[in-house]
């Protein structure tokens, strides 16, 4: 499995409200259409607040995060070949979008999160990782899975996967390199809800994570998001 995940910013003259809304009830149906997909998620942004941590953050401006995990029969192949469904698609995001980056990510679930209506009550943060200069890919991999094990460790995770960057379009179906779109990783994180991810880093377990953090990584940029599951 693969997932392709839409790096999202609204059109400036939308409100919040309206771009949720047309998001959800017009582009989620038609973007759910797309053959092979396994599952679809929207991550709609409500708080760009380094919560819990003191980290250099980014430069890293969005209003939303789509996850379109595509099945193993059609990683390989562009779920957008149907060509009235991509003309639609496209034509909808020039509509409401502002700023669309696209990257494709190897997720891995560290901790699975609860499902259901126990999943819909919790905070989920999604944040942006950067490498520090001089560390390359295969060094940013090896210490992101070790530092596994000290999120593993903290108190009141719910859920936490970590999704490997693989490819890059700073404009969607033009492939770019790591320059031109510079982020190595996308951390999913769930919590009870802020107080509970405020007390885990505050933690001793959390102080010796954000500790390891500061070996490998230059950049945090963290969204609080409300998910929804389209597909």
């Amino acid at each position: 499995m693969t997932v392709r995940m839409g790096l999202i910013r609204k059109k400036p003259d939308w409100h919040d409200e309206d771009f949720r809304r047309h998001w959800r009830e017009h582009h989620g149906p038609l973007a759910a259409r797309l053959p092979g997909l396994a599952a679809y998620w929207q991550n709609a942004v409500t708080e760009r607040l380094q919560r819990g941590i003191a980290f250099a953050r980014g430069p890293w401006d969005f209003d939303g995060f789509s996850q379109l995990t595509l099945g193993a029969r059609v990683a390989g192949t562009s779920p957008f070949a149907d060509g009235g469904l991509a003309d639609a698609l496209i034509a909808d995001e020039r509509h409401f979008l502002g700023g669309l980056h696209i990257v494709t990510a190897e997720p891995t679930e560290v901790i699975a999160p609860p499902s259901g209506p126990q999943r819909a009550r919790l905070l989920k943060r999604i944040s942006l990782l950067r490498r520090r200069d001089g560390l390359d890919e295969d060094g940013f991999r090896r210490e992101w899975r070790v530092h596994a094990d000290f999120v593993r460790g903290m108190p009141g995770v719910a859920g936490y996967r970590q999704n490997v960057v693989t490819a890059r379009e700073r404009v969607k179906g033009q492939p770019c390199d790591y320059e031109a779109l510079p982020i190595d990783g996308i951390v999913e994180l769930w919590f009870e809800n802020a107080a509970t991810l405020e007390a885990a880093f505050g933690s001793p377990q959390g102080q010796r994570t954000m500790a390891h953090a500061q070996t490998f990584l230059a950049e945090i940029t963290a969204f609080a998001v409300q998910e929804q599951r389209v597909v």
